[in-house]
């Protein structure tokens, strides 16, 4: 059976979470390729809003295994207070999420790594979440990481503080003011490997492998976007993992021609939080209308993300190299009221027109070339139906569809699960 991914395919916070848990249902295995607690996946149901940042969001789901793959990076205490937080929902956590052996574990001196690091770029800071993402994927590539698996080995104390101990060098050499008390993190970080050993750490590969083989269906769910991809995102504003399809292969060891569908799902306009070029952004009464009436803050920072129209070269871009099969437009809701909308549909590189993606958007290269369309004013929230929607939300859709070429499956009208119209 292949595996079907679900990835974001703009900077992040097009709402992969309530995706993922409208289409739990669907499958039996949930799992997360790459990330950590940077992503904050939101999910609303019942009233109740409810965000993750390491657990996969099928884990409301009765029927549903989560898997946490080794492509993602751990941080035992914030992954403690998401566990404590799921306690009061009667989950059997044990049983029902598991974690790879591979997955690297974020210390307490890889944040301060993170936060010295980010101090010292001063205006040229990258805009990190500062949750030690960054230097945990150095060790991982430079050989130096701990993982999971490592808490089961008898010297793995030994081994935490000889990486501490190299950190906290590493921490002077940046030469900034950076106070801590590392024996006052640790203790939290003690009491997050303690709640980390009590669940059931697996072998990922050979679990999805044999799940593969047994027919279960499997979906794999990404964090943060394709823009922020380490090797085609907006370089160095960008995360530290790949967070397109092929890190799908390498965060879980699925073989490439296992995959299946690839689901790809964006805004129906774009948002960006902390640093780095956005061509479309606005700085005008209709960008401060989408963050107010989108509640646009990140998840998992509070940071007000920045707003802007909808960029068609990076959104081709983004489906170009996912290998997008089916879309999935988020907030067309937000977008109502506006009289008319624009669509990026080309860039003004360095005095010419193009339609491609290029090496550099900053501003002072890239300038946005925008097409109009007219815009509709009625309340899609309490809609169920794609006959219901406005001719004017069909012909922006249609449009998407056609230069996109790749059909728009879900357009969601709003935060909780049971606003999802299916196409």
């Amino acid at each position: 059976m292949a595996v079907d991914l679900l990835l974001g395919l703009q900077w992040g916070d097009e709402g992969k979470g309530k995706i993922v848990d409208v289409l739990t249902k669907d499958y039996d295995i949930i799992a997360r390729f790459q990330g950590g607690p940077n992503a904050g996946h939101t999910l609303e149901f019942d009233g109740i809003k409810h965000v993750l940042h390491t657990i996969p969001s099928g884990i409301f789901h009765k029927n549903a295994m989560n898997i946490v793959g080794n492509g993602v990076v751990i941080d035992p205490v914030i992954f403690k207070k998401e566990l404590d937080a799921l306690v009061k929902f009667n989950i059997d956590i044990k049983s029902k999420l598991f974690i790879s052996r591979k997955a690297h574990l974020i210390l307490p001196t890889h944040r301060l790594l993170d936060a010295a690091s980010e101090a010292s770029k001063g205006k040229a800071k990258i805009g990190s979440t500062l949750k030690g993402i960054g230097p945990t994927y150095m060790d991982k590539t430079g050989r130096n990481g701990m993982r999971v698996g490592d808490l089961e080995l008898a010297d793995w104390k030994e081994k935490y503080r000889a990486l501490a101990d190299k950190h906290e060098t590493m921490i002077d050499f940046y030469n900034v003011d950076i106070e801590y008390d590392l024996k006052e993190l640790e203790n939290d970080f003690w009491t997050g490997i303690e709640a980390l050993k009590k669940l059931t750490f697996i072998d990922s590969e050979e679990y999805l492998f044999r799940a593969q083989k047994e027919g279960k269906k499997i979906l794999a769910e990404g964090a943060q976007g394709s823009l922020l991809d380490i090797d085609f995102g907006t370089y160095p504003f960008v995360t530290s993992s790949n967070t397109t399809a092929a890190g799908a292969c390498t965060g879980l060891g699925v073989a490439p021609n296992q995959i299946g569908a690839v689901k790809g799902i964006f805004k129906a306009y774009v948002t960006r939080v902390g640093s780095g070029p956005f061509p479309t952004e606005l700085f005008d009464e209709d960008g401060e209308t989408m963050g107010r009436v989108g509640n646009e803050f990140g998840a998992t920072t509070g940071r007000p993300r920045r707003c802007g129209w909808l960029d068609l070269v990076a959104l081709k871009y983004a489906v170009q190299i996912n290998g997008v099969t089916e879309l999935m437009m988020m907030k067309g809701d937000v977008l109502s009221g506006f009289k008319k909308i624009k669509i990026c549909t080309a860039y003004n590189y360095k005095g010419k027109e193009i339609k491609h993606w290029p090496y550099n958007i900053e501003a002072e290269n890239v300038s946005p070339i925008y097409t109009e369309m007219d815009g509709w004013s009625q309340d899609l929230t309490q809609m169920t139906s794609a006959e219901q929607l406005p001719a004017a939300l069909n012909a922006y859709i249609d449009f998407l569809e056609k230069e996109l070429e790749v059909p728009i499956k879900i357009v969601s009208v709003g935060p909780d699960r049971t606003q999802t119209i299916h196409r």
